[in-house]
């Protein structure tokens, strides 16, 4: 178990004289100080079929330093150009969504959660900001593999997977809200469905989930020429939050960059300034249930040690977004991996971030 990290590297402006990747990515070699050798061989045995390495299936790397692709490499299944499921990186689209509504002061992060099946019971209590950093106290089970008692199964792909959202709203508060950590991609689709009934008011559907794709295109993937990105919706026209946004590495890679830059695009601020540092704040030390899967908690980002610094976008199965600012450094990994591998995948990441130097 990782101890609370205490590291809040500042967040790196564009450098000068490299043009911001709204058009094609600038690509170049690693610049001086980086292990060049040693990032190769990790790619290399990662990418490998034949090698053994517990990363199993890797479909995509990106590496972005200083603006430009550094290093990049897809297997036999993939190409620079397809699009990849995101699973729970998805959160921290979602994050930015609700931060994007903040800006425009439709929301507020410490306004209960306006969710109208909780108005006249305990669970009036819960607020936006309960639900970013998966506080709640609502009753949710994440388990990938007992469907017997997984919320996240029956949701996304059993009774509830029509309104990911309504799933989630009809369960019991188990404790009270802002004590008890619960990762829970139940309460990341409560975010998303607020998101649609702020941006729709009284639509469902279709007619919903167009709406909420244009404003997500509109203000978040077109700005940042995240072409490729294809959010996916319930039948009750709710983005689900928690798991479907299909895009290409690079167009991933974007999404990190943002946050990497401190929610600027090209001189436009996106992201309501300060939205950054609360996606990668850890909770606090009190809440119980924190550090069950060896890193920390912000806000629908996870936060690693301070070995690198990194805060990250998960998801299942090992899709990564890593944002490490004391190196200027984006790292994208999408594939396959075994949960029983988590540790190693872990430290594969790590020293793919390590080759580079602080500065």
């Amino acid at each position: 178990m990782i101890s609370r990290p205490t590291r809040l590297d500042p967040l790196r402006p564009q450098p000068d004289g490299v043009a911001w990747p709204t058009g094609d990515w600038q690509t170049q070699e690693p610049g001086e100080g980086v292990d060049t050798a040693r990032l190769n061989e990790l790619l290399d045995t990662a990418f490998d079929p034949d090698s053994g390495s517990p990363m199993h299936l890797s479909l995509a790397t990106v590496v972005i330093q200083g603006g430009h692709v550094v290093a990049e490499r897809y297997g036999t299944t993939a190409s620079v150009d397809e699009s990849l499921i995101s699973w729970s990186m998805a959160k921290s689209v979602t994050q930015a969504m609700i931060g994007l509504l903040i800006s425009d002061g439709l929301l507020a992060i410490d306004q209960p959660a306006p969710v109208a099946e909780w108005a006249d019971d305990e669970r009036s209590s819960i607020t936006i900001e309960h639900l970013l950093s998966m506080t709640s106290g609502l009753r949710f089970t994440e388990d990938y593999v007992d469907d017997s008692v997984s919320d996240v199964i029956e949701m996304l792909f059993g009774a509830g997977k029509g309104d990911t959202a309504g799933y989630t709203k009809q369960l019991p508060l188990d404790h009270e809200p802002g004590t008890v950590f619960n990762y829970s991609s139940g309460t990341t689709n409560v975010l998303a469905s607020i998101c649609g009934d702020v941006i729709a008011p009284g639509t469902s559907g279709d007619e919903r989930a167009e709406a909420v794709r244009e404003f997500m295109h509109m203000r978040l993937f077109d700005p940042l020429h995240m072409a490729s990105a294809e959010p996916r919706f319930d039948d009750a026209g709710t983005f689900v939050g928690s798991s479907f946004l299909y895009c290409n590495a690079r167009d991933f890679a974007r999404f990190g960059y943002l946050y990497l830059r401190d929610g600027v695009w090209d001189g436009d601020r996106v992201l309501p300034e300060g939205w950054v540092d609360k996606a990668r704040t850890p909770l606090p030390d009190e809440l119980t249930g924190l550090n069950d899967q060896n890193f920390w908690y912000g806000n629908q980002w996870w936060l690693w040690d301070d070995q690198t610094g990194a805060f990250g976008c998960h998801g299942y199965e090992g899709q990564y977004i890593l944002v490490c600012p004391a190196r200027d450094l984006v790292v994208v990994r999408l594939g396959k991996t075994s949960d029983d591998f988590a540790l190693e995948r872990r430290q594969w990441l790590t020293d793919i971030m390590s080759c580079f130097p602080e500065y």
